[in-house]
């Protein structure tokens, strides 16, 4: 109890030096992504329209002399400006804190319907229905397709690191998945310059979404197949309900990766029934043992199962503030399942999972307190609990060696 309670004050005493911006009141902390802390984050006046900043923000924050990770992420998401399936950057601003502390901050696009990992755990184990998987799943496709197509690599893609922001279409309110939490992405062209030129370089994301030549070679093959990779466990586990590594530890996990790295058989997927055999075959062509032999995404996009999706109401889409946004039931029931691939220990059944109807309101957000001591109970717009001080490789320190042409506000 009073580790728990070190640990609270711990968070408000980081919101307490970082301070607040200069148009804007810091919150409450969300959660924790790769570079450390997320804030939500409210303009000090509401309704003045002379600001391209939105009322409600995630704010991520580090010292100046700690902010590699959040600078390299803003560079990344300048490159990425124009995808609707990534979360949106609104800019960096440098201030001093507490003690005179510089303070760098990076202001970023909130997902006020949470995350992909918070509607499957709302789900309750019986996994979402799967025309809201074959959405989801196309809205994270066409944003790793252009994460890919700039050249870079995500490596911390997980249900945790994509948001879902409600959005007005000329049909009503829809809910659209967009990647977040750039800290760990990487130009795939420096990731072969460190294989040739380092045996030490770090795994880098989440083991559970790690593909298996991420495991046999430590890291050094962290490239865009290892994404896809990652995006067939996403895609299993909203089908799913649960992680495909449900109750194994992650020694087993590692050697099952291994193995398969070593072209030792084929992943085994736990059985289940009455999924449509278009999600079959799409899984199959994320989980391919050789990265070369692994869909594209592309591929993917063009596959049955995302093919089609998503397109029409682009034009008329605009985003849905939260005063607006009454509901959060991007989730309806139904009842899904895997078939025909082999089976370990085991089976899952499937019941009709209730219908969530919690409202999303600016109250609730803003009187909202994270429990600093179980991450677990709650999401964030981009969350990655796997990564906090991750130190850099020199490489990694080099890609963000740039002069910082921010305002400064004091």
């Amino acid at each position: 109890m009073v580790s728990m309670k070190r640990k609270h004050e711990e968070f408000k005493i980081k919101k307490s030096v970082y301070g607040d911006g200069n148009k804007w009141f810091r919150g409450s902390i969300i959660g924790k992504s790769s570079s450390g802390p997320v804030y939500l984050a409210t303009l000090k006046k509401p309704k003045w329209r002379l600001t391209h900043l939105p009322v409600l923000m995630a704010v991520k924050s580090a010292e100046v002399s700690d902010s590699a990770l959040l600078q390299r992420e803003a560079i990344v998401l300048s490159n990425l400006h124009a995808c609707p399936y990534i979360y949106r950057c609104f800019g960096e601003e440098i201030m001093t804190g507490d003690r005179n502390r510089i303070i760098y901050n990076l202001l970023l696009e909130y997902g006020s319907g949470g995350t992909l990992a918070d509607l499957i755990k709302k789900s309750g184990g019986e996994g979402l229905p799967e025309s809201d998987v074959r959405r989801y799943t196309r809205h994270i496709l066409e944003g790793l397709d252009c994460v890919h197509s700039c050249g870079y690599v995500h490596r911390a893609l997980k249900p945790e690191n994509i948001i879902i922001v409600p959005i007005i279409t000329g049909t009503g309110t829809e809910y659209v998945a967009k990647i977040g939490d750039f800290g760990l992405a990487k130009r795939a062209k420096q990731m072969r310059k460190m294989m040739t030129m380092s045996k030490s370089c770090k795994l880098r994301g989440s083991l559970s979404y790690s593909s298996p030549e991420t495991v046999v070679d430590k890291g050094l093959q962290q490239e865009s197949p290892s994404d896809v990779w990652a995006l067939g466990m996403i895609v299993f586990e909203m089908l799913a309900g649960k992680s495909v590594w449900d109750g194994k530890q992650d020694s087993e996990v590692e050697d099952i990766l291994s193995e398969i790295g070593k072209g030792h058989g084929l992943l085994k997927l736990p059985n289940q029934s009455e999924v449509s055999e278009e999600a079959m075959d799409f899984l199959k062509g994320c989980f391919a043992g050789k990265a070369m032999d692994r869909l594209t995404t592309q591929m993917l996009l063009n596959h049955p199962f995302a093919a089609g999706l998503g397109e029409d109401s682009e034009d008329d889409e605009e985003e849905l503030s939260v005063e607006d946004s009454e509901e959060n039931d991007c989730s309806q029931s139904s009842s899904l399942s895997l078939s025909d691939y082999e089976s370990d220990d085991w089976n899952l059944r499937v019941k009709k999972p209730k219908v969530d109807e919690e409202a999303i309101s600016v109250c609730s957000l803003l009187s909202y307190e994270y429990n600093a001591v179980d991450d677990d109970e709650h999401g964030s717009s981009c969350v990655s609990y796997d990564w906090s001080n991750m130190p850099l490789e020199t490489e990694e320190l080099q890609e963000v060696d740039r002069p910082l042409s921010l305002s400064v506000c004091y």
